[in-house]
């Protein structure tokens, strides 16, 4: 396994070591250059990100949760300082073969996956891959199931995954420009967060990995409906619900199915924070994490 320190020439400059204060560290996973931070030691919790984000996003929970615990967060394939091989497609279910072998390379064990956005699905079919690594779930702002059919999803799929949608995102980095904003409501991104969010993607063609994923909502029907059965193998798991209920792309019907679906469960509310919640509330994110361990999870 190949790994480099903070400060090897695989870290790119524009990384500010104040706003991004961890150990970058790269492994090799199927051909693909894999980002990834390991800060702390205690119960592992293993972060993963949405579009268009990276690790980046979970900086300011991992920096109050690393006294506490070992938090692990990586970026997929063409997100954040990681590359893809060439032939990547940049699928959902690519990104959690990529998660399920960094997990075996790293040899994660007693995980609690912490899963925004597509990090949902993504997570839980690793999750399924290694039910023996894996002894809780933190859920936040996702979905796991296909969506087909749901008009609220279907519209955004069509639209943004869509050629008009799909070119906006390359040529304007739409989802950066606009979504990222848009995804925070208690607070707003500094213009140093927001230069983090485009460096990652800087090009229309590095942009690729974000355009695919809107289209892949409707149209990774198959892979969700395998999730979908893959999440009620996981329903025994203690289960943290944690939604902010600002978000317009997750709502209470999505909050709700995850309290159904894992009985096991505690749900933390955030009032007043976007879709972003990790990033728009980290003080509130984290306590929830720790406070929700202290009470025996």
């Amino acid at each position: 396994m190949d790994e480099r320190p903070l400060g090897s020439e695989r870290r790119p400059p524009w990384v500010d070591a104040e706003l991004f204060p961890f150990t970058s560290r790269f492994v090799d996973v199927h051909g693909h250059t894999v980002h990834y931070v390991d800060e702390g030691a205690g119960p592992t919790l293993l972060m993963l990100h949405g579009n268009p984000t990276w690790s980046f996003v979970y900086r300011e929970v991992i920096s109050r949760l690393s006294g506490r615990f070992r938090c692990v967060a990586c970026d997929y394939p063409g997100f954040g300082l990681s590359t893809a091989a060439h032939g990547y497609g940049y699928s959902p279910e690519e990104h959690a073969r990529v998660v399920t072998e960094l997990v075996e390379q790293l040899d994660l064990r007693d995980v609690t996956l912490v899963m925004q956005d597509w990090g949902g699905p993504i997570g839980v079919h690793a999750a399924a891959a290694h039910p023996d690594r894996v002894a809780a779930l933190v859920v936040a702002n996702t979905w796991a199931w296909p969506v087909n059919g749901d008009a609220h999803f279907e519209v955004f799929s069509r639209v943004m995954g869509g050629p008009v949608g799909r070119m906006a995102i390359r040529r304007l980095n739409l989802f950066v420009n606009a979504m990222l904003p848009a995804g925070h409501k208690l607070r707003k991104l500094s213009s140093a967060e927001m230069a983090h969010y485009r460096a990652a993607l800087p090009d229309p063609a590095a942009r690729h990995a974000s355009a695919v994923l809107p289209n892949a909502i409707t149209a990774a029907r198959d892979f969700l409906a395998t999730v979908d059965s893959e999440l009620t193998a996981l329903r025994q798991l203690p289960a943290l619900v944690l939604w902010a209920d600002r978000d317009p792309a997750f709502r209470a019907a999505e909050r709700e199915r995850w309290q159904r679906r894992l009985p096991d469960h505690t749900t933390v509310t955030i009032p007043g924070a976007g879709h972003y919640v990790q990033s728009d509330a980290p003080g509130p994110f984290a306590d929830a994490i720790a406070g929700w361990f202290g009470h025996g999870s």
